[in-house]
């Protein structure tokens, strides 16, 4: 979701797509909880870890 969120990042400062920026802030946002979640021992998604 990380990697998602900084190709749409790249994409948007390319082509000066602004959607596209909104949308990679959101997906870096989100991943980096999920992985504060996992590493904190909690289930993600119905998982033990997220990676």
């Amino acid at each position: 979701m990380i990697t998602l969120g900084i190709v749409l990042l790249i994409l948007s400062l390319v082509t000066e797509v602004l959607i596209l920026k909104s949308l990679g802030i959101i997906l870096i946002f989100v991943g980096v909880i999920f992985v504060l979640l996992g590493k904190s021992g909690r289930s993600v998604g119905g998982r033990n870890h997220y990676w």
